[in-house]
């Protein structure tokens, strides 16, 4: 079962939202439901709505900034 995690900014606002699955995976997502990007637990990168890895770890907080 996954998890959703609502992102809120200082004043209150919804940046977005992190839905976690049981293995660890997150799809980053604005606060219209549009994919930003993915946390891929097994190859620990995060990868950006193009397709292309940003980071090696979990990033993928920082795609809503």
């Amino acid at each position: 079962m996954s998890q959703k995690i609502t992102i809120r900014n200082f004043n209150g606002q919804v940046l977005g939202y992190i839905e976690v699955e049981d293995n660890g995976d997150k799809t980053v997502k604005n606060f219209n439901g549009q994919v930003l990007g993915y946390y891929k637990a097994d190859r620990d990168v995060t990868i950006n709505f193009f397709g292309s890895i940003i980071a090696n770890g979990d990033v993928a907080s920082s795609l809503l900034y």
